[in-house]
């Protein structure tokens, strides 16, 4: 009954503290707090954040702007917090024509001093600006005084000519939200569809007032209000997430119309269905167009099918040629920078430079090839017909049988279907000639596999002694290739004993640069840290190093699904000789355990054969994502695992 007066009692506090949300007025109550009382893990919380959105029309340029004003009062409770005294705003600015814009930036840092409000003023010179590329720069805000405890309040403005474009409202972070207070403020020439996103609800109050543009047109502005309280953090540092922004509370804004005929101007339809999206993506000058220019690589082309006769053949020429000719800069984007000719001049480029041209090629080839369009897994999931939802293009070749293979050349370690893991981010848009498009899966129909071998004896002093043989395939083996082959065996021999608690005295690496096998490594080893000894027993795990000691699942509950990216499976086989003078005194017990739907199993097996205890292990994911009302079965599942492979071989002396 205390807790729960103690628990009321602050929760009460809580309600009343700091409701002066006027900037520059933060209170002593909220610069006293220890922690946050509905979070105390949280290492910072928004105790306000405020937007307001509304159309300003230009008379000089007869247009409207969008003018987004912001308000931020965040609390820093430990070092970790640290990182949101840095704020950094993106904005639109191409080197020419309509450019974005802010300014108005004020802030302040609070703390207390001697029992007594202290603030400090954001400095000019600690706001820098930083060109992230040809389009898109970035406002730095540098906080002063940070430490644990104050209270951070930023305010600025940010002025958009592009009155297409409304941010979307966020209302979920990594850190939990005291309050939010947004209001969004749309002339009635504007049609918006609005789809919420998360699973944290925010109710939507609606009004309207009026207008004027001059001193005498006017017209109606739809108000559209949000206020929230206690909203919590949903982190970035759960495991498998293809990105947390999908699933965090939030609205979507996406423009459908713009109808100026009653003003004497014309109606236009935005992103009315996915088809029209599409059409209106190919139609780009930076997209469809590069896909007509072939006469710079005619001659490699001849050079190719002289020798590339069928149609897999022909891709995987053309597929390897294009990787080896035009480097990836690492730009992500649907439209080409530099254009494919330039690119492939100048043998760099962005994806759509790679990924175009290889589709372009294709067709040259004679073969059926089109783009695809992508969302890469770090920038979430389309969920309504959007011409912003894409950010990547990939290419498909599909062939007479009713198969296909997609292809990312950007990616110098991958093969014909099998992509990146930045792509694999559920459907991608395949676009064709005619302007038709459709869905295209982008995941792997085979599973990301690793397979160990191991065979080890123990020496009289207790040393293990022994081999293990690791073959990676399909994405496993793009990951380490990526991963590893840039560094040097020395690294990657150091990686690996620290890693293992081993001593390598021999290593070796297969196929590195051959990637259409698996990579396999191969090690020699000693250890002394597997076996325990405790009153003339030896204690040892079944899989040595090679068991799970962790669930990687830790939350009670998880509410947006378990992303493993692509299906996978393990095996673990390992034969430990049984040292002179010992004899078994017990095995741990095998067990095979299953998820719901043959979404996945785990196997277990240790038998004593002869002089030998052979281990067999086995783990098999067969979706690439299990959604969140099977979450509890996943981390029970995980749970036994690491039970099971936990427990000990015991041997005696004889």
């Amino acid at each position: 009954m205390k807790r729960i007066l103690i628990t009321l009692l602050l929760i009460s506090q809580f309600s009343i503290v700091a409701q002066n949300y006027k900037f520059g007025k933060v209170s002593k109550q909220e610069l006293e707090e220890k922690f946050y009382p509905l979070d105390s893990t949280a290492d910072a919380a928004y105790l306000y954040r405020s937007r307001r959105t509304y159309f300003d029309f230009i008379l000089s340029e007869g247009n409207f702007h969008v003018v987004n004003e912001y308000h931020e009062r965040i609390k820093i409770y430990t070092k970790k917090g640290y990182e949101l005294a840095t704020k950094i705003i993106p904005y639109y600015s191409p080197s020419s024509g309509s450019k974005e814009s802010v300014n108005n930036i004020k802030g302040y840092t609070f703390s207390l001093e001697k029992g007594k409000v202290v603030k400090e003023k954001l400095s000019k010179k600690s706001v820098f600006r930083e060109k992230r590329n040809q389009y898109y720069s970035i406002k730095k805000i540098a906080m002063p005084n940070v430490k644990e405890g104050v209270v951070l309040e930023i305010k600025y403005k940010l002025i958009s000519p592009r009155f297409w474009s409304v941010d979307d409202l966020k209302f979920q972070f990594n850190i939990p939200v005291k309050k939010i207070d947004y209001q969004i403020e749309i002339p009635e020439y504007y049609g918006f569809n609005k789809r919420s996103t998360g699973y944290f609800y925010v109710k939507m109050e609606e009004k309207s007032k009026t207008g004027t543009i001059g001193s005498d047109f006017t017209y109606v502005i739809d108000i559209f209000k949000f206020n929230a309280d206690n909203i919590p953090a949903i982190r970035d540092d759960e495991p498998f997430v293809s990105s947390v922004r999908n699933y965090r509370a939030g609205l979507k804004l996406e423009l459908r119309h713009i109808d100026m005929i009653g003003i004497g101007g014309d109606l236009k339809t935005y992103s009315t269905s996915w088809n029209n999206v599409s059409k209106s993506i190919y139609k780009s000058s930076k997209f469809g167009s590069e896909l007509n220019k072939s006469n710079f690589y005619e001659k490699d082309i001849e050079q190719i099918l002289a020798v590339a006769k069928t149609p897999a053949q022909k891709v995987g020429a053309i597929f390897q040629f294009v990787k080896k000719r035009v480097k990836w800069d690492g730009v992500y984007g649907l439209y080409t920078e530099k254009g494919v000719k330039k690119a492939y001049k100048e043998r760099l480029g962005n994806v759509a430079d790679v990924n175009l041209l290889l589709t372009s090629m294709l067709r040259s080839a004679g073969l059926n090839a089109n783009p695809v369009l992508v969302s890469t897994r770090d920038n979430g999931v389309p969920l309504f017909p959007t011409m912003d939802g894409f950010n990547y293009v990939i290419s498909i070749v599909e062939f007479r049988d009713g198969s296909y293979v997609l292809l990312d050349a950007t990616e110098p370690y991958s093969l014909p279907n099998l992509l990146p893991v930045r792509d694999l981010n559920w459907n991608g848009r395949k676009i064709e000639k005619s302007g038709y498009s459709s869905w295209v899966k982008l995941g792997s129909s085979k599973p990301a596999t690793e397979e160990n071998t191991v065979m080890v004896k123990i020496s009289e002093d207790k040393v293990v002694e022994g081999m293990m043989r690791t073959r990676y395939s399909n994405l496993k083996a793009l990951n380490f290739r990526k991963r590893n082959n840039h560094k040097k065996d020395e690294d990657l021999i150091t990686n690996l004993e620290e890693n293992k608690n081993l001593e390598i005295e021999d290593f070796k690496i297969q196929n590195q640069d051959n990637i259409g096998k698996p990579i396999i490594r191969n090690i020699r080893f000693t250890s002394e840290d597997l076996i325990e000894e405790i009153n003339g027993k030896l204690y040892l795990e079944p899989l040595l190093f090679l068991s799970e000691h962790q669930n990687p699942f830790k939350l009670e509950e998880r509410k947006f699904p378990v992303d493993f990216a692509t299906p996978w499976k393990d095996k673990h086989v390992v034969i430990i000789s049984i040292p002179k003078g010992y004899k078994v005194e017990s095995i741990p017990k095998s067990i095979a355990i299953g998820l719901p739907n043959s979404m996945g199993v785990f196997r277990f097996k240790v038998v004593q054969m002869g002089d030998n205890i052979n281990t067999t292990a086995s783990i098999e994911i067969n979706r690439s994502i299990i959604g969140p009302k099977h979450y509890t079965a996943l981390k029970d599942f995980f749970g036994q695992l690491v039970s099971k492979e936990s427990e000990k071989i015991v041997l005696v002396k004889m």
